[in-house]
């Protein structure tokens, strides 16, 4: 009977294998060096990851799909929490991470190497109800500040793309809106559903029509891991053809993020 029972174990073992790809030993080197995948979780961006009210447990897209990427490597996921994109970017230099789920930028592409976007989600401008300004295109104007994430996609953005408005950083991304009720600043910049929350949390608030930029999240590990970086790439791919992506905005009920389009290897070069 034992035998028996070790036989199926066996068999069920190698279906598993046989059906899951497990990356190459200098991926596996790459992306978990210490035999751990470190995976930095950053929860300023709710589209993306979130603390379980009733386990305090991290759930959300960027969590399942570290789970599966340390599956298919062959070794332990060990999440690294973050409150806010710019500090995920600051916990490259101490080497705390491995992989991380941030927003694609030409300033953090100088240490991280990329790959193509898992969700595509909308950057959005709140202002108070009663503000002069009723689109996107008046924003930039003298006098107008603008409240932001520090460090986050869309401070990086703006930073390059506004020539007169002036830039007020709030720590993190969640507290950009109750930084610019406290400063009575003319403008909040961030992710479209966040700002739509907090319009509904604080009255007086109302989103913009449209959205000032697309940000492409993605997967990242640091430059000079190039099986790592490879790897990663067709990782995401297949995430997205196979529909995980797309199952996990689902089963987490997030609205507002989509399935990014694919992305081939010509890109890259």
């Amino acid at each position: 009977m034992i035998r028996i029972a070790a036989g199926v174990a066996a068999l069920a073992l190698l279906a598993s294998c046989a059906t899951t790809p497990q990356a190459p030993a200098a991926a596996r080197s790459d992306l978990a060096p210490t035999g751990t995948l470190r995976a930095a979780i950053n929860f300023g961006n709710p589209i993306l990851a979130a603390k379980d009210p009733a386990t305090g447990e991290p759930r959300g897209v960027s969590v399942d799909l570290a789970r599966e990427l340390a599956r298919r490597v062959g070794v332990p996921v060990q999440f690294v929490f973050y409150d806010a994109a710019g500090k995920v970017v600051e916990g490259l230099k101490s080497g705390a991470w491995d992989v991380a789920f941030v927003a694609i930028d030409p300033a953090r592409a100088v240490d991280i190497a990329y790959s193509g976007p898992y969700v595509v989600i909308e950057g959005a401008y709140l202002v108070p109800q009663g503000s002069p300004i009723r689109s996107n295109a008046d924003v930039d104007r003298e006098g107008v500040r603008v409240a932001v994430g520090a460090g986050s996609a869309y401070d990086l953005f703006l930073t390059r793309s506004l020539k007169q408005a002036k830039i007020v950083r709030a720590p993190t991304s969640p507290a950009v809106v109750d930084l610019f009720v406290a400063q009575k600043l003319e403008v909040a910049a961030g992710v479209k559903q966040q700002l739509e929350a907090d319009a509904r949390r604080i009255p007086g608030l109302r989103l913009l029509p449209g959205r000032f930029m697309v940000i492409q999240q993605a997967m990242g590990t640091p430059r000079g891991r190039d099986a790592g970086a490879k790897y990663l790439r067709e990782f995401v791919e297949e995430m997205k053809a196979s529909g995980f992506v797309a199952d996990a905005l689902k089963r987490h009920r997030i609205e507002g993020a989509a399935v990014a389009p694919p992305r081939g290897p010509d890109s890259y070069r």
